[in-house]
């Protein structure tokens, strides 16, 4: 390994999950039991040791993590330096520039639910795996909006959770009024979840009759999947439990009892980003990605990458959005 690549490495500790940590699943869709291995992967992001399985299912062909870390365990993969998570401030000279992209990506999102809920202090939101809020945070000094926030990790003595009604733990265990919401979202949440299905239709009960329910999710069958393979960030073991291509996307959300309004070739997070840290993935091959080094050649690669980003909503790189409402 290089000496540039070395300074992206964490340094974490060299123990695997035990097997009792682990459990086998039926798929998530049809309850099959009959599957084909599809992958395995480390844990690219943190560098935390262990190898995860994905497998495709011989019944429905949905491709997810069996065995997963029971979800006790898994907790242990979020910690501090988990990107979502990050309460760090200080990025040196490109802080700015840091805050800019990360502000950048809560204004995309605003401008894609803009397109199908009218925004305003009458508005009800909710976001599934809200982190630390900032989202949310937006949409009330912008709009007014009335915010709530699910998270399973818990994050209220974070200041951008400030205002916002949050909620610790799984989302279909919380006690949310049905009929509630004008809009939910879920930026990158159901390729974490443990049971998808059950989360869409709770969705499904939460929403007005005139609400959207926005979820985006990284896309498998996409450029960057073909070009990185087991190190795509998409993959994101253990984390991440599924990894949905279009197709099962839009099977799951319709079989949860939603209507497809909308779908988009991209999303709201940056498929730079999957193109950079494949690329380090497979250098590092699973030490793991120090974000605070990191930060100086992801900044020098979105500027030479800008040309062809500018063709990012037409092209399938590497997200996918689907925009629903409920189906009565």
């Amino acid at each position: 390994m290089t000496a540039n690549a070395m300074m992206l490495v964490r340094d974490v500790p060299q123990s695997g999950p035990p097997p009792a940590h682990f459990e086998k699943v039926s798929c998530y869709y049809c309850k099959g039991t009959d599957w084909a291995d599809f992958l395995t992967a480390q844990d690219d992001l943190t560098g935390r040791p262990g190898t995860f399985t994905f497998i495709t299912c011989k019944r429905c062909g949905l491709r997810y993590q069996n065995p997963r870390l029971r979800i006790e365990h898994v907790k242990d993969f979020y910690d501090n330096e988990y990107i979502a998570h990050r309460k760090k401030t200080d990025w040196g000279p490109l802080t700015q520039f840091f805050n800019w992209v990360m502000d950048r990506h809560d204004r995309q999102k605003e401008k894609l639910v803009r397109r199908y809920v009218k925004l305003g202090p009458k508005t009800d939101v909710l976001d599934v795996g809200c982190a630390v809020g900032t989202f949310l945070q937006k949409l009330r000094a912008r709009h007014g909006a009335r915010v709530v926030g699910v998270d399973f990790k818990d994050l209220r003595g974070c200041q951008s959770l400030e205002g916002v009604e949050f909620h610790c733990g799984l989302f279909y265990e919380q006690a949310l009024e049905r009929e509630r919401f004008d809009a939910i979202t879920m930026w990158h949440f159901l390729e974490h979840d443990y049971d998808p299905l059950r989360t869409l239709q709770t969705a499904r009960e939460l929403l007005k009759s005139s609400g959207y329910l926005v979820i985006e999710v990284p896309r498998l069958d996409s450029l960057t999947f073909r070009l990185y393979g087991d190190r795509w960030p998409g993959v994101q073991a253990p984390q991440h439990t599924v990894l949905y291509d279009r197709k099962m996307l839009l099977r799951m959300v319709r079989k949860a009892g939603l209507e497809v309004v909308d779908y988009l070739p991209y999303g709201a997070f940056p498929a730079f980003f999957y193109f950079f840290a494949g690329a380090a993935f497979k250098l590092l091959k699973g030490k793991g990605l120090n974000l605070s080094k990191a930060i100086y050649p992801y900044f020098v690669g979105q500027v030479l990458f800008a040309p062809i980003l500018a063709f990012e909503k037409h092209l399938n790189f590497a997200m996918q959005t689907v925009i629903c409402r409920r189906e009565d």
